[in-house]
């Protein structure tokens, strides 16, 4: 039990002085500072990656695989159709993609019963994609993915495929789903707050 006991609270340490230096470093997306800083403060959670949700426009290869150097453009808010315009015009690749990317977020505790807390919290929230990704002795991660997502193909062989017209509904579509993200994730938020001490 106590090499269990240690081997969590190694974890923890590990994620939370994590999550403190990429908070230091800007790296945190500012949404989730108010999430994190709170389960830093628990005993039994700690937070190992999440994103906040974003809109971009991602370059492929002929086998349709990415690179975090294929991100073309990448903003987390939302976007204007002259951003967008200008940043398929700008792109010489073989394939661009419009992304808009939902929320993702782990969250690890220490045993069974406070991942299925974990998950009551997420069914509180609204989350309809959430389950265990690990499950080891004195380790459990759960994944939360949102819902809200636009996935386009919108470039192909330095050709646009796509009309002015349907690139002006899919920004609104994006920036759309991109609030009701943000919105999501407060609701996130506030049932974490209120159930996992």
């Amino acid at each position: 039990m106590k090499a269990q006991e240690s081997r969590y609270t190694m974890t923890k340490r590990h994620h939370t002085e994590t999550y403190k230096k990429a908070k230091k470093e800007g790296k945190m997306d500012k949404e989730f500072i108010p999430i994190c800083d709170y389960i830093a403060k628990t005993e039994d959670y700690f937070t190992s990656s999440c994103c906040a949700g974003r809109i971009t426009l991602v370059g492929l290869d002929k086998n349709e695989s990415k690179k975090e150097s294929a991100f073309h453009r990448k903003w987390h808010r939302k976007v204007s159709f002259t951003e967008i315009k200008e940043g398929i015009e700008s792109y010489n690749g073989d394939t661009l993609w419009f992304k808009q990317e939902p929320l993702i977020f782990h969250l690890g505790t220490n045993n069974l019963l406070n991942a299925k807390k974990i998950l009551v919290v997420c069914e509180k929230a609204g989350m309809k994609r959430a389950g265990i990704k690990a499950a080891k002795e004195g380790k459990f991660i759960i994944e939360m993915v949102g819902t809200h997502n636009i996935n386009v193909p919108i470039r192909e062989k330095q050709k646009t495929i796509i009309s002015d017209e349907f690139l002006l509904y899919i920004v609104k579509k994006a920036n759309e789903k991109f609030v009701k993200n943000q919105l999501m994730l407060k609701n996130l938020e506030k049932e974490i707050k209120k159930n996992l001490k």
